[in-house]
């Protein structure tokens, strides 16, 4: 079994809606994708709504994995860097695996979806992420050819005292 990838899908009803319950099972599990559990739909969907008006204006492009049902199962957001002199690379956001997926290499297969779509986008010639420290996820990314360039210690604030970098990691594509 393996996902099947659609990069800029159509944005219905119920992909919005999968999308939705991926991140909020994402957050719930405690997967670094800008929440802490415990979250509902609700507390998620402000910031979706904020991705699709970026996709609706051209800023965004998003890559999503269904798995063999046809449910969402993976996300990643492409997202172009508007300063004038940084155009040549993107932004990779809310990289997801739905827990019950995780530990089956779909992770390895999403990044490299996203990869494949970024060479397909003119002028694009990186990647690059952020991740948070204390999970391991640059070990990840590192496996998947990102190399780390950058770390700011403590800067995300899981709970009080539980700090965490933020590292930048960063994949070329040329």
């Amino acid at each position: 079994m393996s996902l099947t990838f659609t990069f800029d899908p159509a944005l219905t009803t119920e992909l919005r809606e999968g999308v939705l319950d991926l991140w909020t099972d994402v957050s719930n599990a405690g997967g670094s994708v800008g929440f802490v559990p415990p979250v509902t739909r609700e507390d998620i969907r402000p910031e979706l709504v904020k991705h699709m008006v970026a996709m609706a204006e051209g800023r965004t492009r998003l890559l999503v994995g269904h798995d063999e049902a046809g449910e969402v199962a993976a996300t990643a957001f492409l997202t172009f860097n508007t300063h004038r002199l940084m155009t040549h690379w993107l932004w990779l956001y809310t990289v997801m695996v739905h827990p019950r997926h995780q530990g089956r290499g779909y992770g390895r297969d999403l990044l490299a979806a996203a990869e494949r779509a970024a060479r397909g986008l003119e002028g694009i010639e990186a990647i690059r992420l952020t991740c948070r420290g204390g999970l391991g996820l640059e070990r990840f990314y590192a496996a998947c050819g990102y190399k780390e360039v950058g770390r700011v210690p403590d800067a995300i604030r899981v709970a009080p005292g539980d700090d965490r970098d933020d590292i930048t990691m960063l994949l070329p594509l040329t």
